[in-house]
């Protein structure tokens, strides 16, 4: 096997969240019989069950209207949309932001982390990735040829922090390290990173002269009154060595309109812009037209659709929290709960296409989220509430059956 084929391999597709259908189930056995109830794709969120905000269509409409001023923006988007943004991203973060220089309107956030890694990441490089986190970082390292250095998050360690090793971090640092990437709210854990956390975060990427990317996707979605902290208000890192990026794919529910920001260094956005023009050219022209809803949803809106995940948590946390041998972490912001089952008789892919064949439930393995979590399954609550509920209930049958 050549580099270039053994490259591709270890991305790895059929695994990832979204593509269960290129699973092979011919070899499974199934112990117990079918298990009935509504099917659940936890996976991803529901756009059935969570609309996108109000006036979206409207203004995707409004966008195909304009026509080719609108299809055709510049590569980093249009410039009156980007001057709107730049204004409430700022406002929301309390960071400055030039939108000129420091913005870019990517094709989803999942197209601002492939620019901003590809436009820092040489081959050889150190790139320090949290375990557990998106399960995108790891792949995207190795497929830009970089090194990955594991940073542990001991997240049922604590219930006042991440967890995240701090010594480690930085013995990553001394060694070499270059680049940081973390989520915050942690995806799988949905664990939000405490203020000395994110200081201390800070304070050794200015330390060691590394530059941080921080993906905020889920900063809006906060349970409980959390406190939570942006890397780019604390004035402790260099502005030149710090991407953010945001979106409104997921609280918002805009996801298939495929939007997503990065904010930062001058330096890496004009990189990124680079990049973009010949990867994908611009985020789509009409849907750029759809982020004038972002921060601008109806009075409410924002907080009803909190309330309503939250009630969605509680009563998930519930149900595993009750299982015999599940441990569980209480989400603090986002959609994502990350509960630790007990051991099984079966390798947890083998698990997981049994949950889908067996009850109707689609969950992602641990393991796409760092190699170590093979007794993890994550799931994104965004669902309807009682669907959901009843599929938890229908998991814990299915474990109970394949466990040692």
């Amino acid at each position: 096997m050549n580099l270039l084929e053994d490259k591709f391999l270890r991305i790895a597709a059929d695994h990832a969240p979204g593509q269960e259908v290129r699973q092979s189930t011919a070899d499974i056995k199934i112990i117990g019989g079918e298990i009935p109830g509504t099917p659940v794709d936890f996976s991803h969120g529901d756009v059935d069950a969570f609309e996108p905000t109000p006036g979206s269509l409207e203004y995707f409409n409004e966008g195909v209207q304009i026509g080719g001023k609108q299809a055709y923006t510049e590569y980093r988007g249009s410039k009156d949309i980007r001057e709107n943004l730049a204004l409430k991203l700022a406002n929301f973060t309390g960071s400055n932001i030039n939108s000129d220089q420091n913005l870019i309107i990517t094709p989803g956030t999942q197209g601002a982390l492939f620019l901003a890694m590809g436009s820092t990441i040489g081959r050889g490089d150190k790139v320090a990735i949290v375990a557990p986190d998106y399960f995108a970082n790891r792949k995207l390292v190795e497929f830009f040829d970089g090194e990955v250095v594991n940073i542990n998050m001991n997240y049922f360690e604590t219930k006042t922090s991440s967890g995240l090793d701090l010594t480690q971090l930085e013995a990553a640092f001394k060694a070499g390290v270059k680049l940081f990437l973390f989520s915050n709210p942690n995806n799988p854990t949905g664990v939000i990173y405490s203020q000395d956390e994110i200081r201390s975060i800070a304070e050794l990427a200015q330390q060691y002269g590394a530059t941080v990317i921080v993906d905020q996707l889920y900063s809006r979605q906060i349970f409980d009154n959390h406190l939570y902290t942006h890397l780019c208000a604390q004035n402790l890192l260099e502005p030149e060595n710090l991407i953010t990026i945001m979106g409104p794919s997921k609280t918002e529910s805009l996801s298939g309109y495929r939007l997503g920001v990065a904010f930062g260094s001058s330096k890496i956005i004009d990189r990124m812009e680079k990049l973009q023009a010949i990867v994908s050219l611009r985020a789509g022209g009409y849907s750029q037209a759809v982020l004038n809803t972002w921060f601008s949803e109806p009075e409410g809106w924002l907080s009803q659709r909190i309330q309503q995940h939250q009630a969605i948590r509680d009563d998930l946390l519930t149900k595993f929290s009750a299982a015999p041998g599940f441990n569980v972490r209480a989400t603090e912001a986002g959609s994502y709960i990350f509960p630790k089952i007990p051991e099984l008789n079966i390798p947890i892919h083998e698990f997981v296409k049994v949950l889908r064949l067996q009850a109707g439930v689609t969950v992602t393995p641990g393991t796409e989220f760092g190699s170590q979590f093979t007794n993890s399954i994550r799931l994104n609550f965004s669902q309807d509430h009682k669907a959901a509920v009843n599929a938890v209930d229908r998991i814990i049958k299915v474990v109970e059956l394949y466990r040692k």
